[in-house]
């Protein structure tokens, strides 16, 4: 066994896997930090949760019309110079937020977000999945993640940071920065045209999918994904809106209260990946992270009744002085469970999608497959659970998107046991 197989830390050995843990690195950042603007421009617009639910409707809505035939390409093409061209658009991104001045803008920015987000994340995972040594997938997966997930953890702490002492331009610049940097070296270090490329008559279009959605395993995991996404993007949406206007929590402390959900990730999913390729039964680990995710979901309420039964205390650091409350205690542990439970769930997820597309010889399609199952509900979701909070209260919505991922959980129980029922036989032709 080689070295960059050997540990997780060895990886970073790997000059091409630190270049797409870079690519991996720079969207984390974007993405975390950006979650915690959207944040504070609700707040400064005074919007309703349907004008939030629509920041991520619009990201969401065009890659789901392009995550598709995106994978057709990456699997047909040069994966590099998709990488490329996404962490360019990233920069674009950046620019267009400088300028943000009302809701609508918010909308625009989101959609050419969403445009970079499906580029870097089907890309990356797909070459990760496909360079990675024989027997070694839920490690490289899980690492790869795990450099996300630090990446994501520093974009809440210095993003948040940057936000709440020096606004929202530098913040932009900075990202740019980044991103900037991440391109460079995934130019220079990465192989022209990763993984290789693919006779497309075998690889992509209408009967790939359906080939891939013959796969029990594949079906099963594609409801799931469809009803848990409505519960998972309604949280990473409204818990930092409610955290700054209903609580009037700062963007540094939602930037803490998220790092600790990050932290989490950071350390676990690579012990997580290497545990699922050790003892296999991969939908297990989904399950569990599915169950423990709808606690942590049921949990955030509670942060209004901590309000009153836990007393604000101050804590220093960075030469300043905070006040820390029992909501923003609260919504600290509902976060770490957050990240706990997507630790044990993520890389298995991931697994799964790679070995079943790797039956057809069609990573990139089967991993957008995956992508695209997510936005059913990434669309429909946060509109949603927005209008159940304009129509009621927070705290209902939270528990609506909570019992959306008990409902997700079962869905995947019964599909994945009638799916398994009437396997088909044959083999797949190459």
């Amino acid at each position: 066994m080689s070295s960059e197989s050997s540990s997780p830390v060895s990886l970073f050995r790997n000059v091409e896997f630190l270049a797409l843990s870079g690519t991996a690195f720079a969207r984390a950042q974007a993405y975390s930090t950006v979650i915690i603007a959207l944040s504070l421009y609700a707040k400064a617009f005074d919007t309703t949760g349907v004008v939030e639910g629509l920041w991520v409707t619009g990201f969401a809505v065009v890659q789901a019309l392009i995550v598709l035939p995106l994978g057709r390409a990456i699997d047909t093409g040069n994966a590099k110079r998709w990488l490329l061209a996404g962490l360019l658009v990233n920069v674009v991104v950046f620019a267009g937020f400088i300028f943000v001045s009302n809701p609508v803008h918010v909308v625009l920015v989101r959609i050419v977000q969403g445009v970079s987000a499906s580029i870097l994340w089907i890309t990356g995972s797909t070459v990760v999945g496909e360079i990675a040594e024989t027997g070694a997938r839920g490690r490289w997966l899980g690492v790869y993640n795990q450099v996300a997930a630090f990446s994501s953890f520093l974009g809440d702490l210095v993003g948040g940071y940057l936000l709440f002492t020096r606004g929202f331009t530098f913040t932009y610049v900075f990202l740019a920065g980044i991103t900037i940097a991440a391109t460079v070296l995934l130019f220079v270090a990465l192989r022209d045209n990763p993984g290789g490329s693919a006779d497309a008559e075998k690889r992509t279009g209408a009967e790939t999918l359906r080939r891939l959605l013959e796969r029990p395993m594949v079906r099963s995991l594609v409801v799931f994904r469809v009803a848990f996404s409505v519960g998972k993007m309604s949280i990473i949406i409204f818990l930092p809106i409610y955290a700054s206007t209903r609580f009037g929590v700062n963007a540094f402390a939602i930037g803490i209260i998220l790092a600790g959900g990050k932290l989490a990730k950071t350390i676990l999913q690579g012990y997580m990946g290497d545990l699922t390729d050790r003892l296999g039964g991969e939908h297990r680990f989904v399950l569990a992270g599915a169950v423990l995710y709808a606690f942590g979901v049921a949990f955030v309420p509670f942060a209004a009744v901590a309000e009153d039964a836990i007393a604000p205390f101050t804590v220093a650091g960075f030469g300043r002085a905070y006040t820390v409350t029992g909501p923003a205690v609260t919504l600290f542990v509902a976060y770490l469970i957050l990240g706990v439970a997507d630790s044990v769930r993520l890389p298995a997820s991931m697994s799964l999608f790679v070995k079943e597309g790797e039956r057809f010889d069609s990573v990139a399609s089967s991993m957008s497959l995956r992508s695209i199952s997510w936005k059913a509900g990434q669309i429909a979701g946060p509109l949603s659970v927005g209008a159940i909070k304009d129509f009621t209260t927070p705290e209902i919505a939270f528990f609506t998107a909570a019992a959306f991922i008990v409902v997700a959980t079962g869905v995947f129980v019964v599909v994945r046991s009638r799916a398994l029922a009437v396997e088909p036989q044959s083999t797949p032709s190459n």
